[in-house]
């Protein structure tokens, strides 16, 4: 029989981006009694909520996607909200495992808790050795204080609460959003738009210089799930794919895809962000058996694909065609 067959789940954030394909991933495993909390029916921010949610879906596991999240100038804009909604997202929801007696809690953090100059590859032991790239420190620290909790209700309690730390995330049903979106969607957004457009340049943030390691959402969907059925230990893992590429190569790879012919224009008065990040996944591999799939050009065609589709239907939609 499978893992799943029989447990009833909760996924927060499970009709969003990567929750989506968690679900998905759940369902073809078996998993048939999954509850996804609406912020309209359950707002996590709100303890009474939590607790109503618990005594309501009756869970045996709790995987914690739910979060506020942006890009470099979304995290500039609201480094106060970013932090305070997801703290107490997270402490509620740890609190009332405890209280209803969880089998198990799976969190999922973010890199953006590491320091801002760890050494490359980003190995978990360095997790601590330092404080986060400024511009995302709130959203990071938020996120980061929900390990501490895990492993302090491990300790007190007897919490089983695992916590699993992704690399940038990208893939079909991300945020294309301009205000909000990360690099690779808002890329893709400008690049798609600027071919339409004719437009002789389009212009992006930064030098261009610093790196990334983006991991595809199915992969990371994949990750979760294998870390919740065999993963028991207190300490954080990492999820990434073990590629690293300058933001101005990535452009460039994208632009092609696109078919973009024109030149882009790096706004060098706006912030790069951390300068390196790349993770080091042995943990994962040897822990639970799991490593990234997906190359990055092979995952960033089926983006564009599912981009250009959504807006295409958009644009008949509106009648502008």
């Amino acid at each position: 029989m499978s893992f799943w067959t029989g447990k009833r789940v909760i996924v927060t954030g499970g009709a969003g981006f990567l929750g989506s394909f968690v679900v998905e991933g759940l369902r073809k495993r078996g998993c048939a009694e999954i509850a996804i909390p609406r912020k309209s029916d359950f707002d996590l921010r709100e303890k009474d909520n939590v607790d109503r949610l618990f005594r309501t879906a009756r869970p045996d596991i709790f995987i914690h996607l739910a979060a506020v999240v942006g890009g470099i100038g979304a995290n500039r804009r609201h480094p106060g909200l970013y932090f305070y909604e997801n703290a107490i997202m997270g402490i509620h929801a740890i609190e009332c495992a405890r209280v209803h007696s969880l089998e198990k809690f799976v969190c999922v953090g973010t890199v953006c808790s590491y320091p801002k100059f760890t050494p490359v590859p980003f190995r978990e032991d360095d997790f601590w050795n330092g404080y986060p790239e400024e511009t995302n420190a709130p959203y990071g620290l938020a996120k980061k204080m929900l390990l501490v909790q895990l492993q302090a209700y491990r300790q007190e309690y007897g919490l089983n609460g695992i916590y699993l730390t992704p690399v940038n995330l990208y893939g079909p049903r991300d945020n294309f959003d301009l205000e909000s979106s990360h690099v690779i969607p808002g890329l893709i957004h400008k690049y798609v738009e600027a071919t339409r457009a004719n437009a002789p340049s389009v212009t992006a943030w930064g030098t261009g210089n610093a790196t990334r390691e983006f991991l595809y959402v199915e992969d990371a969907a994949e990750g979760i799930i294998a870390a919740a059925e065999t993963y028991d230990k207190p300490d954080l893992v990492n999820l990434g794919a073990n590629q690293e590429i300058k933001i101005r190569d990535l452009s460039q790879m994208i632009a092609d895809l696109v078919g973009y012919k024109g030149s882009t224009e790096w706004d060098a008065s706006q912030p790069d962000g951390q300068p390196r990040r790349r993770l080091d996944t042995s943990r994962a591999l040897k822990e639970f058996g799991w490593q990234a799939r997906t190359p990055l050009e092979a995952g960033l065609r089926n983006t564009i694909d599912w981009f250009q589709r959504q807006s295409e239907g958009a644009v008949r939609a509106s009648g502008s065609v």
